[in-house]
């Protein structure tokens, strides 16, 4: 589907996916023959490079998501975006009917080009939670912020299986190296423990910033967002490190979740995570 990703990597899961790509036509929000504004196929690019990153098919595989339709925002349409602000909708995308159709905002505001890559993938990730919470409560904050622990976590895979894509990092493709490996970890590829422990502290300072928007302290969460990144990664056995799938989410060996689907058994274990972390408080 995409070639930003490699051969190996630049395709979605059969299943689990975005079933459609829409981005916005030129003449669709007033551009004209002189604009600096990126071409529709260049925008139709991106949404590709979005859908095939290695790490937002692995949020969505190991979930079982399907979404609908892809697509980009209109950047001018002021109308949708006040009324998506009403609804206390985040401006930079929001996602229809918990999955139907998610679009997000490629543009700047100044339409001469693309918002970063990074921006771009979290708020992808922020509305594929919006598939199971509306509200920006205390369980969608623990469910996002678990999805970009293993969005994160994926990519710090390939870095420890050794994969490069035309001679880089997929997390420097993906513009989040800064938030897997630190300058203090020196030159030595870290371990496994260490790769984790950085995703944890990036994610929860990631969510310190957006969840006091909304009035909440991420002292509500942290805890089971850690925790659920320790249990990734002791179900991510070293031979699945590389090209191959990553582990099933959920729960510990010992809960019966035997009945339910992989989004019913993540979700389950976000609000016992949750939970926990509240009775401790």
């Amino acid at each position: 589907m995409s070639t930003f990703w490699g051969p190996k990597l630049g395709s979605q899961h059969p299943k689990y996916k975005f079933c459609r790509l829409e981005e916005c036509k030129d003449a669709s929000f007033g551009t004209r023959p002189t604009s600096s504004t990126p071409h529709a196929f260049e925008a139709r690019r991106l949404l590709e490079q979005l859908a095939t990153d290695p790490g937002v098919v692995q949020v969505l595989t190991s979930r079982e998501l399907v979404v609908g339709c892809l697509g980009e925002m209109d950047p001018i349409d002021d109308r949708l975006m006040q009324k998506k602000k009403e609804e206390g909708a985040c401006l930079l995308g929001y996602n229809t009917n918990h999955g139907l159709r998610i679009d997000i905002k490629l543009r700047t505001d100044d339409l001469n080009g693309f918002r970063p890559y990074n921006e771009l993938a979290s708020t992808l990730i922020h509305e594929v939670s919006h598939n199971w919470v509306s509200e920006h409560d205390v369980l969608f904050w623990t469910n996002y912020g678990q999805m970009r622990v293993e969005y994160l976590w994926k990519h710090a895979c390939y870095i420890l299986g050794g994969l490069f894509v035309n001679g880089k990092r997929t997390a420097s493709l993906a513009g989040i190296m800064d938030m897997i490996v630190f300058p203090s970890d020196g030159k030595d590829t870290p371990t496994k423990p260490k790769l984790m422990d950085n995703i944890c502290q990036s994610v929860v300072k990631e969510l310190a910033g957006e969840m006091m928007q909304h009035r909440l302290p991420v002292q509500l969460v942290a805890p089971a967002v850690i925790g659920f990144g320790k249990d990734l990664m002791m179900e991510t056995k070293d031979d699945s490190i590389g090209i191959g799938k990553g582990q099933r989410l959920g729960a510990s060996s010992n809960d019966d979740q035997s009945g339910l689907s992989a989004r019913e058994r993540a979700l389950a274990a976000a609000e016992k995570r949750a939970r926990e972390a509240k009775e401790e408080k």
